[in-house]
């Protein structure tokens, strides 16, 4: 469902329950680059990633699409960047009883201040019961980047918020794909190297594909489903060979 034919902000469901809304916003050189949040609607919703402060009309009114945005519970956030909480204290005003979700790290660094509301924290393998749903948070410090950075996966869909893993230039148009994602995604990496490259990378990607997740919700880019598990062990290798 397109929610603003002029933006071509886009809402689609991803898996069950599990909503991705998606904004193309053209880059300096012309090349179209996709804006994702995703929405899991619950007992007490969840949305991952605020998006940039500019973006937040468009994604506030795709929200009040599916559902009533000040039903809003929990605005989750990786780490401390603009498209990761730009719009965040924003919707903390629209959704009364919304608190920051993060881990404890970057409560403790950033959102504690930044935010209007205190953060609801998470430590490494954390569970939070959204009501059908099911988030498990992950501490992944510098992957793929920023010592707070962190990672959250949906335990009953399998549905993992892989945040900037996997970044895909491009519109995006189709919401959910089963081809390849590694490769754009590493021929754009080669152009713009996002990753820290830290010496536990590796073991972060194995202990994540031992969640084998089913559906990987990339934050720029298409969801893509399959084999997770394989795939974060070939993102693994692809990042060994770089070093």
């Amino acid at each position: 469902m397109t929610t603003d034919p002029q933006a071509g902000t886009n809402v689609q469901e991803i898996a069950a329950g599990i909503f991705r809304i998606n904004t193309p916003v053209p880059l300096p050189d012309g090349q179209l680059f996709s804006f994702n949040q995703y929405l899991v609607i619950d007992d007490e919703p969840l949305l991952f990633h605020s998006g940039p402060r500019q973006l937040f009309p468009l994604v506030s009114h795709a929200i009040a699409s599916v559902m009533p945005l000040e039903r809003l519970r929990y605005v989750g956030l990786s780490h401390v960047e603009a498209d990761e909480c730009g719009a965040l204290n924003l919707f903390l005003a629209a959704a009364p009883q919304a608190v920051p979700l993060c881990g404890s790290l970057a409560g403790m660094l950033s959102i504690a201040d930044m935010a209007d509301r205190p953060p609801r924290t998470l430590a490494d393998r954390e569970d939070l019961v959204l009501g059908s749903h099911t988030v498990r948070w992950f501490d992944t410090p510098h992957l793929p980047h920023g010592w707070e950075c962190g990672l959250m996966m949906e335990t009953q869909t399998r549905t993992f918020f892989c945040g900037d893993l996997f970044t895909q230039p491009g519109n995006s148009e189709k919401a959910l794909v089963d081809t390849d994602i590694l490769g754009p995604s590493e021929a754009f990496r080669h152009q713009m190297d996002y990753y820290a490259h830290a010496p536990q990378t590796a073991a972060m990607l194995a202990g994540l594909a031992q969640q084998a997740p089913r559906t990987l919700a990339c934050m720029h880019g298409s969801a893509w489903h399959g084999d997770g598990a394989s795939l974060l062990s070939e993102l693994s290798n692809a990042l060994s060979a770089a070093r």
